[in-house]
């Protein structure tokens, strides 16, 4: 592993506003807390086959979802700066924390950046899924306490009930490659039996790191409960925002098509992404901090 993987000298702070390149051969930019967001970036390179992405995991400060509001948006902001200095012309918050927290601020900041996050494409998938009008959410902390799938699933049918249940151990689970066995199993009937009881019949899976869950979940929930994950939704969401501005790219050599930066690089984590992305990984790259985070976000030597 160690000579796959690259230091490179780039940092996550002080970064001027870079300009957003409207290239059609410019990259796609992807970030998220930690490697689930590379679900994601599987059916981006599915759905958009000849576009380069870059994705940015903050393995680092993971997890993201029992962190305060202020604080993901500080962290979402300084991911996005970072993937804008490699000339990216679209970015997919691949983190359903950051795209509670950090959505909006982000569409805001960088207006000019077409932005796809990960709620809305799910919550239309569920609205459009449910036959009883009863949609259960499982997420993390933060993005429960947001309220940002209800309020996702509420503006578009304001007469479906939604419940909610955080899931705070799942997201450990997954970076332990616990995929299956006893104790997940044990985990998920505590969170899924209280929305089960309410007789949800649709299941968002609000984590991009629970699709590697998906048939133990789909075994607790039963087959009557239709599990919803936004990554497809999202990447065809994207592909049609390119086409409207006719920014698809031409084709190019494979090779070139995927960088992966990480801010850490715990052990095992080139095994557990490779999970995720469905393949194995290549060459890693480190990205370096040269301070610690503060509790109000700052930063210092």
């Amino acid at each position: 592993m160690k000579n796959k993987l690259k230091n490179h000298s780039s940092e996550l702070r002080n970064y001027s506003r870079p300009r957003i390149n409207p290239s059609q051969n410019a990259p796609i930019g992807v970030f998220d807390s930690g490697l689930g967001g590379l679900t994601v970036v599987r059916e981006l390179r599915r759905i958009l086959p000849d576009e380069r992405i870059i994705y940015f995991g903050d393995l680092a400060r993971l997890p993201y979802g029992i962190k305060s509001e202020a604080q993901i948006r500080t962290f979402s902001d300084e991911n996005t700066r970072f993937l804008l200095n490699y000339g990216i012309k679209a970015l997919v918050v691949a983190c359903n924390s950051s795209s509670s927290a950090a959505y909006s601020f982000l569409k805001k900041t960088y207006h000019e950046l077409p932005i796809i996050d990960v709620i809305e494409p799910a919550a239309r998938l569920a609205v459009s899924a449910t036959r009883n009008g009863k949609i259960g959410v499982m997420a993390t902390q933060a993005t429960v306490g947001s309220g940002a799938y209800e309020k996702a699933i509420k503006r578009q049918n304001h007469s479906l009930g939604v419940e909610s249940v955080a899931c705070p151990l799942l997201v450990p689970l997954v970076e332990e490659g616990i995929l299956k066995g006893a104790i997940l199993t044990l985990t998920l009937k505590r969170y899924l039996v209280p929305l089960l009881q309410k007789k949800i019949d649709t299941l968002i899976l609000g984590c991009t790191h629970y699709p590697l869950l998906e048939d133990e979940i789909q075994k607790v929930a039963g087959t009557k409960v239709k599990l919803i994950h936004s990554a497809p939704q999202a990447a065809f969401e994207l592909r049609e925002r390119l086409k409207a501005s006719g920014a698809i790219a031409a084709k190019i050599a494979k090779s070139q098509r995927l960088q992966v930066f990480v801010s850490d690089s715990p052990l095992n984590f080139k095994a557990i992404a490779s999970r995720f992305l469905g393949e194995s990984l290549g060459r890693v790259h480190m990205v370096k901090f040269e301070g610690q985070v503060l509790k109000n976000g700052g930063w210092v030597k």
